[in-house]
């Protein structure tokens, strides 16, 4: 079998158009092209962790082998290996709507049942990580690491067991609600703040979270639940995938700039989401005034939503608004800026991409997961050292996995 290195440096050749036998190449400015290849070697040689990518859903509507290139989504073996990635968090989403259906629980099952069949498929590319022990030792073997974290905590159906039951099919993170308030949190999306915060129920899971060493997640909840967790938890926590309100003033699905340094307080992490609307407040305006006339003519219209429908409703919005407005790299990395800024350490972010979660609304240079070395060359072009790269791909995130695990452990 060729070695992974040898493979990563062929798909990376392969993907950006460089490959051996190119020939008639213009002239380079040479300083540039050495941080592009000291980028790309610390992106193959360091564990890189994303904690959160959304391959179960994207395949549980549309099947793809994604041990193999595919001709669509923002994931597949060939540009993990090729980006660098090591541990995609593999997210075991549950639409909101599921809960009040009674249906969250089987459609966790089945997407965990979609990620340990990936793993037992393709044992020589992929394998499911329960620990970061786990995760270091696939690394070391040359494997890509599937560590699965749940996005909404819906499938838990207000029996403290299920924790314990999902963290025995390989839960390792839960975010605790997602588009609307559920049992146990308020949303960040929905206006009824039914609990004003966690509820009751929500309380004693974040305990068990605490218990069996199951990492808790703030991405989506409300202002009020995170700063409940933060009275509850023992243990660091964790927020998947959010950026900073900072650049999106007025939206609570992003962490305010007191809620970043309180999460760092706590010893957690802020992972930075790549979709352009977290990153930037020109997308963030331009997708949800888009979003508000889709739905306000299709109530006019009395239609039922669909994915062709709205794709053909977003044409005709571009045509008269001109395009989207994708978010930059440069804007991206601003987001990590800020939190080294605001917490004064660069321990306290790392990289939640929400890659296959976002659909087309990915920044110019951060497409698809070949793509963290652009990360990489954009964080030395701004003065992070090698040490600090590390930790923000992937040593941020272990440490706090870490002390969940030891504090379950003792």
């Amino acid at each position: 079998m060729i070695a992974r290195s040898l493979l990563t440096s062929l798909l990376f050749s392969l993907l950006v158009g460089c490959g051996p036998g190119a020939t008639n190449e213009p002239a380079v400015d040479h300083s540039a092209h050495d941080v592009s290849d000291r980028a790309r070697e610390i992106a193959l040689r360091e564990i890189i962790i994303d904690t959160h990518v959304d391959v179960p859903y994207r395949l549980e509507e549309k099947w793809e082998d994604v041990s193999e290139a595919t001709a669509g989504g923002d994931f597949d073996y060939p540009r993990a290996v090729a980006g660098g990635l090591n541990a995609p968090f593999m997210s075991i989403y549950t639409p909101a709507s599921l809960e009040a259906a009674g249906q969250s629980k089987e459609v966790a099952e089945k997407l965990i049942d979609m990620v340990d069949g990936i793993a037992a498929t393709s044992p020589e590319k992929f394998a499911v990580a329960l620990s970061p022990a786990d995760l270091e030792a696939q690394f070391a073997a040359g494997l890509i690491s599937l560590p699965m974290g749940m996005e909404n905590g819906s499938p838990i159906e207000g029996d403290l067991a299920n924790v314990q039951h999902f963290f025995d099919r390989g839960i390792r993170y839960i975010t605790l609600t997602h588009s609307l308030s559920n049992h146990i949190s308020d949303s960040s999306y929905d206006d009824n703040k039914r609990w004003g915060g966690l509820s009751d129920f929500g309380i004693e899971v974040v305990k068990e979270m605490n218990r069996l060493g199951i990492m808790v997640d703030i991405s989506h909840v409300s202002d009020e639940a995170f700063w409940d967790v933060m009275e509850i938890t023992s243990v660091p926590a964790i927020a998947s995938h959010s950026s900073a309100r900072h650049f999106t003033p007025g939206w609570e699905r992003n962490m305010s700039d007191d809620m970043i340094k309180r999460l760092a307080e706590n010893g957690g992490v802020i992972m930075i989401n790549f979709g352009s609307a977290f990153i930037s407040e020109a997308a963030y305006k331009y997708g949800t005034a888009r979003s508000d006339a889709y739905d306000a003519w299709r109530d006019e219209q009395e239609l039922e939503g669909s994915d062709e429908l709205r794709n053909q409703f977003y044409a005709e919005y571009t045509d008269e608004h001109g395009p989207y407005p994708f978010a930059t790299l440069d804007q991206t990395l601003d987001h990590f800026d800020h939190v080294v800024k605001l917490t004064g350490s660069v321990d306290y972010v790392g990289v939640g991409s929400d890659y296959d979660g976002v659909g087309d609304t990915l920044p110019i240079g951060l497409k698809d997961v070949a793509a963290y070395p652009n990360l990489v060359k954009g964080l030395l072009e701004r003065g992070y050292s090698e040490n600090d790269v590390r930790k923000i791909l992937g040593g941020n995130l272990l440490r706090v996995w870490r002390a969940v695990d030891s504090a379950a452990q003792r």
